[in-house]
């Protein structure tokens, strides 16, 4: 057996570095100026590598030339600031019931999170803004029922005003959304921020709308984590929902995939954001790790290898 010297292992690795960035050429060329919506939340918010990981990649999207939008969550935070205050915390039909307390929580844990998020992005270099689906009327809300439960302040987003992004993206900076809302009355409302990712990928034309998840995806079986669908259409989608393959927190997510991609998002993917560097596997390899949906009329969206 030939062993190779320290010297040719050491031009192997760049080659192959060099490859994934090749491999990575024609996907940056595609989406190149194009707005994508990254849903940041679950786990993946709790750890700071993790974090830090996600941050990195969303910084590298933006220089490469796409046009970033971050809304991030912080249910988990939120739970665990609810029981370090000996607050009971209460859901319905997986949805948290929010009274007058636990939105002062909420939306003061949130405001950290969006700062704490902001700081991460600047300190890698790019210009960032945090702002609230509060500030300028960003985000208009209803009173949102579940199941005809009334969950308190909780709120289902009914306006959008893109024109504040699209502003921030035209001045060079990174906006950074707190999934808090304002009703009618002035009265601010929490927001699944599942919810509101949605509501601004459609308002604002994206190209794309990402899901960091705590699951790797959507699975043909529940059980068999190696089963992650790469790439699905709406119909596809809608008849494993009628079959009962998705189900549970996964439903919610996967109605507002299709919604989104009814109303012009192109592509939406729903990744595991505890994978460092999920995003770009996704987004720049020609077999990506999570699960992308797209509309039944589009272009397969992996580049298959001959």
């Amino acid at each position: 057996m030939i062993m190779k010297g320290s010297k040719e292992l050491e031009m192997s690795k760049w080659i192959e570095k060099g490859d994934v960035l090749i491999e990575a050429l024609p996907y940056i060329q595609r989406f190149n100026r194009k707005i994508i919506v990254i849903k940041y939340g679950g786990s993946a918010m709790l750890d700071d590598n993790f974090m830090q990981n996600v941050i990195q990649d969303i910084t590298l999207l933006k220089l490469v030339g796409f046009k970033p939008i971050i809304v991030h969550g912080g249910g988990k935070a939120i739970s665990g600031f609810v029981n370090r205050l000996g607050m009971d915390a209460k859901f319905i039909n997986g949805l948290r019931v929010t009274d007058e307390d636990t939105l002062e929580v909420a939306e003061m844990v949130l405001n950290k999170v969006n700062k704490q998020l902001v700081q991460i992005v600047q300190e890698l270099g790019v210009k960032a803004i945090g702002i609230s689906g509060k500030d300028g009327g960003l985000l208009k809300v209803q009173k949102k029922f579940s199941e005809g439960q009334d969950i308190g302040y909780v709120g289902e987003v009914t306006e959008v005003r893109p024109d504040i992004l699209l502003d921030l993206i035209e001045k060079d900076f990174l906006p950074i959304v707190c999934p808090i809302g304002l009703d009618d009355d002035f009265h601010g409302y929490n927001i699944n921020a599942d919810d509101a990712a949605s509501a601004i990928a459609e308002a604002v034309k994206a190209e794309k709308l990402a899901f960091l998840t705590d699951t790797e995806g959507v699975y043909k079986d529940k059980d068999d984590s190696t089963s992650v669908i790469s790439e699905m259409t709406v119909s596809e989608a809608e008849q494993l929902i009628e079959d009962g393959t998705i189900q549970g927190g996964m439903l919610p997510k996967i109605r507002n995939c299709i919604a989104a991609i009814e109303k012009g998002v192109s592509r939406v993917h729903i990744l595991d954001g505890r994978i460092p560097h999920c995003l770009l596997l996704e987004i720049f390899t020609n077999k990506g790790i999570g699960t992308a949906l797209l509309a039944d009329d589009q272009e397969k969206y992996y580049i298959e290898n001959n």
